[in-house]
């Protein structure tokens, strides 16, 4: 029988991981470090599992990192919104220092596993962290560019993999990072339509026009359909070794009809419901067409 110290003890250590959870967005880190091992598979023909392993941790430290450095900067307004003031910093449950150690811990050993694969990915990697943290965040509460900003770290994982692979950045790893900087504005606007009164409580200005209106609609249908377009390139053959067939191309573009229907949707609505609907379906395009570009490798060509 367990004595009330032992079942403290658990509870201690359960509501660590829960807060550590909250801290670097485990899920979202988790998307990231999968659109860095789908690069990877697209770049490598053999299956290095002790350098898979170091992109896996590397990301998944840098992910965790920035979403940590981010949530001490902006303490004091997460306390502000509905969605964010129970993570651990605003509520109370763990310190800022607590939160510092843990991020440049996880900093720390993100850089040293990507420096193990190869300089290039340390390179990007680093790049990715400085940006997130010491532009975008601040960037947020001034200008709806932030967005733009913030689109190069989160288009950095899908072309990481490739780069972690071959030790070079070319025109297949350049492709990639097109593809998953402009889909970032039709998703990140889709979470800020609906989030936007939240939004609003801590100053932040996420929205294009600085609201949720026709002109940010018709913004988000534009760039979806820059984003399909940009998907499709690879069938051209002028993106060097990372090609599509024709089976490979016409999956891609019913899969990004769907994309488009939703948008065109929420520019017809212009409702929380359709720019929440439009928010998941974008997460499940970007991950189906990494799995389309995968699978049209190792199964068509």
């Amino acid at each position: 029988m367990k004595t009330g110290t032992e079942t403290q003890m658990e509870l201690t250590r359960t509501n660590y991981w829960a807060d550590f959870a909250q801290l670097t967005k485990m899920r979202l880190a988790f998307s990231v470090v999968f659109s860095s091992f789908a690069g990877y598979l697209l770049a490598a023909d053999t299956f290095d599992w002790s350098l898979l392993l170091m992109l896996l941790i590397g990301g998944f430290g840098l992910v965790g990192a920035s979403n940590a450095y981010n949530q001490i900067i902006e303490i004091d307004l997460d306390a502000l919104m509905s969605r964010t003031r129970n993570r651990p910093l605003p509520a109370g449950r763990m310190t800022k220092t607590q939160a510092f150690w843990t991020a440049s811990l996880l900093s720390l050993l993100g850089i040293y596993s990507l420096f193990l694969i190869n300089t290039k990915t340390a390179f990007f990697g680093g790049l990715s962290l400085l940006i997130y943290v010491a532009i975008y965040t601040p960037l947020k509460t001034k200008t709806p560019l932030a967005v733009f900003v913030g689109a190069f770290p989160g288009a950095i994982p899908f072309m990481l993999g490739w780069v972690a692979a071959t030790g070079e950045f070319g025109v297949e790893p350049g492709m990639l990072f097109m593809l998953q900087f402009f889909w970032q504005f039709p998703h990140f606007w889709a979470i800020g339509w609906q989030l936007d009164a939240d939004y609003q409580k801590a100053g932040f200005r996420m929205l294009p026009t600085g609201k949720p209106d026709q002109a940010t609609a018709f913004q988000i249908v534009f760039y979806t359909l820059w984003t399909i377009l940009i998907s499709l390139l690879p069938y051209t053959h002028y993106t060097g070794s990372l090609q599509l067939t024709a089976v490979g191309a016409l999956v891609t573009f019913i899969v990004g009809l769907g994309l488009l229907f939703f948008a065109l949707r929420l520019m017809q609505q212009k409702t929380n419901a359709a720019a929440r609907t439009l928010t998941l379906v974008s997460i499940l395009y970007i991950t189906l067409v990494q799995m389309i570009y995968i699978v049209d490798k190792f199964l068509m060509q």
